[in-house]
């Protein structure tokens, strides 16, 4: 699983992450929720190594990952999907997919898994279209399906229902339990549509400056009252 302990952040003067601590475990759906600007992007940059924890500890599967370089942790099975999907949009469909690939051998790199398309049938269709000419919603799920070649154990979504039409959120949230109920992966999904993540989550945290302000079980996020301390 995925294990952080005491973890912080600053920019300039400001103290961002405040010792955050949690874990994600294989197999289960752990929501992270907050409104704009509580620090949840940083916290993913810090588990992906893109900034630099200043204090506090990042465990991966037993093994302390917090030193480790962005291309490190994706050897070691963890696989980001950012905000703002971030595809290359020259490049086709399937050369976005190839691009995920990229931490096995030349000889495991030829062709994009088959189980991808099957997921997401739509990236099949267009495989030879450039990433550019796709709608919000095919890219969000060319950037997941990329991330998903890299057959990660740690799958981290960062708002991947922003922007999206309600047909294709439905679809993402149908592969996230497909992808859950095999047991052979965790998933942080990063939210602040409520609904989604309730549907989701088997266990949730709630973000507020830099801190976690509460955490508990999926199926009681309503009767806990997450939702008030998420609504913008």
């Amino acid at each position: 699983m995925l294990e952080v302990k005491e973890l912080h952040q600053y920019y300039g003067g400001s103290h961002i992450l405040r010792g955050l601590s949690f874990e994600a475990r294989i197999g289960e759906i752990t929501c992270l929720l907050g409104r704009n600007g509580v620090g949840k992007t940083t916290l993913l940059k810090c588990l992906m190594g893109l900034i630099p924890a200043k204090e506090g500890t990042v465990t991966w599967e037993g093994k302390a990952i917090t030193g480790y370089k962005p291309h490190q942790r994706v050897q070691s099975g963890i696989a980001y999907v950012p905000q703002g999907r971030e595809i290359f949009g020259r490049l086709t469909v399937e050369e976005n997919l190839l691009m995920g690939l990229s931490r096995f051998s030349a000889g495991e790199a030829k062709a994009v898994p088959e189980f991808i398309y099957e997921l997401f049938p739509v990236l099949r269709e267009m495989k030879h279209r450039r990433g550019g000419d796709l709608s919000g919603g095919q890219q969000q799920q060319l950037a997941i399906g990329r991330a998903l070649a890299s057959r990660p154990r740690l799958l981290i979504l960062d708002e991947p229902t922003e922007g999206i039409q309600p047909s294709v959120i439905k679809e993402i949230g149908v592969v996230i339990q497909k992808l859950a109920a095999k047991g052979d992966m965790a998933i942080l999904l990063v939210e602040q549509f409520y609904d989604f993540a309730a549907e989701l989550a088997d266990q949730y945290l709630v973000m507020s400056r830099g801190e976690i302000i509460q955490r508990g079980r999926g199926e009681n996020m309503e009767a806990e009252g997450v939702q008030r301390l998420v609504a913008i």
